[in-house]
């Protein structure tokens, strides 16, 4: 067979998303997210001028919660930084504290059921829309539509079209992954077998000499797949497993009209007020996720364990909200309403999606965090759109389009390369409604069971600058949550430079108008900014 043809074609042009250091020149030093452009040659935050910066300085602790996928709290990089709530007694069954949750010692989990079992997946707020319209409105034309219905109606026939187009695209895309992820995994397969070991390096796949074509074949496609690529073998197998994952839980969960897990939760889900349920099992069937944001803000310093993070004296609170799938409006209201009420300081949100049908109970949870003081930090998303114009939800932007949460801080992803190769290509972006940027690609950290990996998107970007926060926090603790963002924004590191813009192939850009601060997230200069503002 042509691998060149049929395998790296498919792979470079359509799943790009999956191999995800193509646009480097190189694999970057696994801290490069720490480290400083000028003394390293890297586009990190500066975080070990940062601590220069604070020696001889007493911190305080910072609470950051985490609203996510859910944590691995017993991970060995992290254990001693997850928030344990002192108000609770672990394991005996009573609301210790009265916050209306039970044997909530290090979080909750509102997508858990009262007998502990947890949605893993669950549609998209697409599909959910989708399901709920086509109730009302199938089979009828705009003849037999009220005055009242028409604005629905319209909305119907969008959300149809959308859903239609992306399951045709869902349903391709993973028939064609299917045969890549076969491709790739018997070309593996025969690789293990040849040499009679699981596990192997790239050396000894490029010593491999023999006359057995199925084994030449083999080492031919995985050598152009890494090497074209800049990956890792295992870098290459993880990808292709998260792809065949990601394709698998569009067709199987998130566009499947005929999944609904929400009878697991046992909540009345048409009660957007309701506030107690769930349970706290706050790791869930699939904290990777989760477990590698809380690594980035706040893996435990100078162990000599996996990495560090950026903040040290930080505890997380881990509150389950994402499932593979879409988040509800109603369990991000919630989460971030627990959050405010249990001390957190900052509220991480790396999620997002592109409908939300109770906005209303979002904004109102926003407020309330924006009246409590609480910065909020959100991933702008994974698109490589301008989210000026098509909303990547939750926004800071109230209903109605007038008034905007001052507490929230939005992320775009930038990456270590050069002068015009510095922004994630997958990032959304937008002058309005994008604050910074910050790293965002092959970035190492902790993942379930002790492991480390490289991750990569926006959702990654979010923690580095939660962590910051988070560190300029801890020691200058008086800092109101509006303070800590103008600190965040004005002390960024600015470039004029033109970029490759997100999503468009040739297509230039000036970077600052990407954002409103036009600039990088950085640790070291926001802790001179707060200094000089303290003075």
């Amino acid at each position: 067979m042509n691998v060149k043809t049929t395998i790296w074609t498919l792979l470079m042009v359509m799943f790009l998303p999956y191999f995800t250091y193509a646009q480097e020149a190189a694999i970057p030093p696994r801290n490069w997210f720490h480290l400083d452009e000028n003394s390293d040659k890297y586009r990190g935050v500066s975080t070990q001028d940062a601590y220069k910066m604070l020696e001889n300085r007493k911190s305080t602790t910072v609470i950051v919660a985490v609203i996510d996928s859910g944590v691995d709290i017993e991970h060995e990089d992290l254990k001693d930084n997850i928030w344990i709530n002192a108000k609770e007694i672990a394991g005996n069954g009573k609301d210790d504290d009265g916050n209306g949750y039970i044997d909530d010692v290090h979080g909750w989990d509102f997508i858990g059921g009262k007998d502990g079992e947890d949605v893993a997946h669950d549609t998209y707020e697409l599909t959910r829309l989708y399901v709920k319209y086509s109730k009302q409105f199938e089979g009828k034309t705009e003849k037999e539509i009220s005055k009242k219905e028409k604005a629905q109606f319209e909305e119907y026939q969008t959300i149809k079209a959308d859903y239609e187009a992306k399951k045709k695209e869902a349903t391709q895309g993973f028939a064609q992954f299917k045969q890549i992820a076969a491709m790739v995994n018997q070309a593996n397969e025969s690789i293990q077998g040849f040499l009679e070991k699981d596990v192997y390096t790239e050396e000894e796949l490029d010593a491999i000499e023999t006359e057995d074509e199925k084994v030449s074949t083999s080492k031919t496609l995985l050598q152009q797949i890494t090497q074209g690529n800049n990956l890792t073998l295992a870098d290459l197998l993880s990808q292709v497993k998260d792809g065949y994952e990601y394709f698998n839980g569009q067709v199987e969960y998130g566009l499947n009209t005929d999944f609904d897990p929400r009878n697991i939760v046992g909540d009345n889900y048409s009660d957007v007020n309701e506030r107690f349920y769930g349970n706290n099992e706050v790791e869930g069937p699939d904290a990777d996720h989760g477990t590698h944001v809380s690594g980035i803000i706040a893996a435990v310093r100078n162990n000599n364990l996996g990495i560090d993070g950026i903040a040290q004296d930080v505890k997380i609170m881990v509150i389950r909200t994402v499932p593979d799938g879409d988040e509800r409006d109603k369990d991000v209201a919630n989460a971030i309403r627990y959050a405010v009420d249990n001390g957190a300081s900052i509220i991480n949100m790396s999620f997002g999606k592109n409908y939300s049908p109770e906005k209303a109970a979002v904004d109102a949870a926003v407020q309330y965090a924006e009246k409590k003081g609480v910065l909020l930090v959100h991933a702008a998303g994974n698109d490589g759109k301008d989210i000026d114009v098509n909303a990547n939800f939750p926004t800071s932007l109230y209903l109605g389009g007038k008034k905007r949460a001052k507490n929230w801080i939005e992320v775009g992803a930038s990456s270590w390369g050069d002068e015009g190769n510095f922004v994630g290509s997958f990032s959304n972006y937008g002058q309005k409604n994008v604050d910074i940027f910050a790293p965002g690609v092959a970035i190492y950290s902790t993942t379930p069971d002790n492991n480390y990996e490289n991750h990569q998107g926006t959702s990654m970007a979010a923690p580095v600058v939660a962590g910051v926060a988070a560190l300029v926090k801890s020691y200058f603790p008086e800092l109101t949550a509006v303070e800590l963002k103008e600190i965040l924004m004005k002390s960024s590191i600015k470039y004029s430079t033109e970029i490759n813009k997100p999503g468009e192939d040739d297509v230039e850009v000036a970077f600052p108008k990407l954002s409103v601060s036009g600039g990088i997230v950085n640790a070291a200069a926001a802790i001179k900014m707060a200094s000089e503002m303290k003075k």
